[in-house]
């Protein structure tokens, strides 16, 4: 039995370890794209080094403080978005990075894992007796998710805010309210959505005069998704690729951002199709594994902890791939342990570690 239970993880490790391989070589590739990739590689192998340490230490100690001190994790994340309008590194028109001299902290992507966890210390810890509580309850939820959308909006960084919104969706879900309020929700964002809609088509002046020009050029730009020179080459690259390659030095059809936004479209450069296929099947793989994974956990705080990192992990595949693929808008949404990254790389180890400690520490239980 042993035996065929360990056999079962490696539906997550070959996978894992999968990504993590072609990352390392697309990173090493992109130093021959462009100067500014020079040290991508090195950075990415010692972030992914950092990941496994966190996984490793994670199975000695006790995870449930993060839970317990989660409203300061919390607090202090909202300081650190605060802090970053103002001393933040600016990159492409984002100030959205603390420059730590030695590494480039992202506090939006921090802001992800201790939201979660207080979010997910509320959700398990509340108990409401009438419908008035839970409406206390949204007023707080409402609350805690304005803060950092509103800050992160400032740098900006959209897709940092549907994170956001979607992690309070899965994990209100997961909740004990009664589920008619998220059909007011629904009704209220959709009213919004179609009324900003209708004064984006047949009232721009009147939109406008209300949100202002640069925020109205943020919204045009997102509906001008399917052109520009970044989503036309990556299309490119992909139509174009061959069914396998293997060129590590030899660059192909540029294209801009591609260790981030567009890495899925760099594999093609790099591998050809394979290097697409190979991606999408690791990332099938990998996501049923966790699905049944997190499915079983006993513990409801860690249960529901692992939600929001599914919801997080999956929507983040979908988006970015999409983008590649100009279905939709580029909203800066980085490709799960391939994309180049320090801070959305440790945060999603992080998820990973929280999630896998539980089970480790009812192992050590159960021997004692």
């Amino acid at each position: 039995m042993k035996k065929l239970h360990s056999l079962k993880h490696l539906f997550f490790w070959i996978p894992f370890l999968l990504l993590l391989t072609i990352s390392l070589f697309l990173m090493y590739h992109a130093q021959f794209i462009s100067d500014t990739y020079q040290n991508h590689f090195e950075r990415q192998a010692l972030w992914i080094g950092i990941g496994f340490f966190i996984l490793f230490l994670f199975r000695f100690i006790k995870s449930d403080f993060l839970f317990r001190y989660s409203k300061y994790f919390y607090l202090i994340s909202l300081a650190v978005l605060v802090l970053v309008l103002f001393v933040g590194t600016g990159v492409n028109g984002s100030r959205a990075w603390l420059n730590l001299k030695y590494f480039n902290l992202q506090p939006s992507e921090l802001m992800k894992l201790a939201y979660s966890l207080y979010l997910t210390t509320l959700v398990t810890q509340k108990k409401f007796h009438k419908w008035t509580d839970e409406f206390k309850f949204l007023l707080y939820v409402l609350l805690l998710l304005i803060l950092p959308c509103i800050l992160v909006f400032l740098e900006p960084d959209t897709g940092a805010i549907l994170f956001y919104c979607l992690i309070t969706l899965v994990l209100l879900w997961n909740s004990k309210i009664h589920k008619w309020w998220f059909l007011i929700a629904f009704i209220l964002t959709a009213a919004f959505i179609g009324g900003f809609f209708y004064c984006y088509f047949f009232q721009k002046d009147f939109l406008i005069s209300i949100i202002g020009t640069t925020f109205f050029y943020r919204v045009e730009r997102l509906f001008s998704f399917g052109t520009g020179m970044q989503i036309e080459n990556a299309l490119i690259a992909i139509g174009s690729a061959p069914l396998w390659r293997f060129s590590l030095t030899e660059v192909g059809i540029y294209i801009p951002e591609s260790p981030t936004d567009f890495v899925f479209a760099l594999s093609s450069n790099v591998f050809g199709l394979t290097g697409n296929i190979v991606i999408l099947l690791s990332f099938l793989v990998l996501d049923f594994y966790l699905i049944g994974y997190i499915k079983k956990i006993k513990r409801k705080e860690y249960r529901i902890f692992g939600y929001s990192f599914l919801s997080i992990f999956i929507v983040s595949q979908l988006v970015n791939i999409s983008m590649n693929l100009g279905l939709i808008p580029i909203i800066g949404i980085p490709l799960p342990f391939v994309s180049y990254g320090g801070s959305s790389t440790i945060v999603l180890f992080l998820y990973l570690a929280i999630i896998f400690s539980c089970n480790h520490k009812n192992k050590r239980k159960q021997k004692s």
